[in-house]
């Protein structure tokens, strides 16, 4: 009996896994995977590419959890505390658009010098990846790491192209993808303009980096205003829901309804506040 179980278990995961490519189609699972990606690729601009997308909503929930259980012991309204949850399980995404944001805002400043020094590198004579290399010691603090990794990897392998792509997925910026394809074109074609194409970007990055920084700084109050108008009416709530007539009040179905509403209100507000205030970010093409 226990022989026929075992074999008959057998024939069934051989014949689903004989199947299986039928059942389960290689585009299916890849655009399972890719679901991922987008999540991914903003932990690599925040600087956290070590953190994997499944271990950050696995933190996103905990936190969620956490508040969950912070608010139903300080408040007891089952609405607030479910209000606290979304936003806790918000917050770890807020938290990595917010330092991927400031991270792309310190780029703009920095690739305009790093292409510089790559000029001064390129006519001094050094190999492209040797100027490349050099950025480990003489780049910004931020990006020295990855182009120290890219050193490593080019002296290991010897082969620029490789090294150089995952350069571009250390840095995970736009302009860097734009600079290294030039590099790696350069490098196999042979470029006799390289310097004066490398000078054009450079202050073309200067302009736009002054740019942006001027209407950012003209908006910044804009957006402060907007976001503590956001914040007020709960900090309000939070107050009220300390006295025990407004706990009871709010703990009721038409409480409840309050709460929410006022929640998909304030969230709609805040992300059309956003895209209104949003300039428009360089895409990453050479992925």
């Amino acid at each position: 009996m226990t022989a026929a179980i075992i074999l008959g278990a057998a024939l069934g995961l051989g014949l689903v896994l004989a199947g299986s490519p039928f059942l389960w189609p290689r585009h299916v699972r890849e655009r399972r995977s890719d679901l991922a990606e987008p999540l991914r690729r903003r932990l690599s601009l925040a600087g956290m590419p070590g953190l994997s997308p499944l271990a950050f909503v696995a933190v996103s929930v905990l936190v969620a959890a956490a508040l969950f259980v912070i608010a139903q012991a300080v408040f007891g309204l089952i609405a607030l505390s479910v209000a606290l949850a979304a936003v806790g399980g918000w917050l770890p995404f807020g938290i990595v658009s917010w330092r991927a944001a400031a991270r792309r805002r310190a780029n703009r400043t920095m690739w305009p010098d790093v292409v510089d020094q790559l000029v001064s590198a390129v006519r001094s004579g050094l190999a492209l990846p040797d100027g490349l290399a050099a950025l480990a010691t003489t780049a910004p603090e931020s990006s020295r790491s990855a182009f120290a990794a890219f050193e490593r990897d080019y002296r290991a392998s010897g082969l620029f192209g490789p090294a150089a792509d995952r350069l571009k997925d250390a840095l995970a910026d736009p302009v860097a993808d734009r600079i290294i394809e030039t590099l790696k074109m350069a490098r196999e074609v042979g470029g006799g303009e390289l310097v004066n194409v490398l000078r054009t970007l450079a202050s073309s990055l200067r302009n736009d980096a002054a740019v942006r920084s001027e209407i950012e700084a003209r908006q910044s109050w804009t957006v402060a205003a907007a976001r503590l108008g956001v914040a007020a009416p709960w900090v309000v709530l939070a107050l009220l829901a300390t006295r025990p007539e407004a706990s009871v009040a709010y703990n009721s179905p038409v409480g409840a309804v309050v709460i929410v509403v006022g929640l998909v209100v304030s969230l709609l507000a805040y992300r059309i506040m956003l895209a209104v205030g949003r300039l428009p970010q360089e895409r990453r093409w050479f992925r």
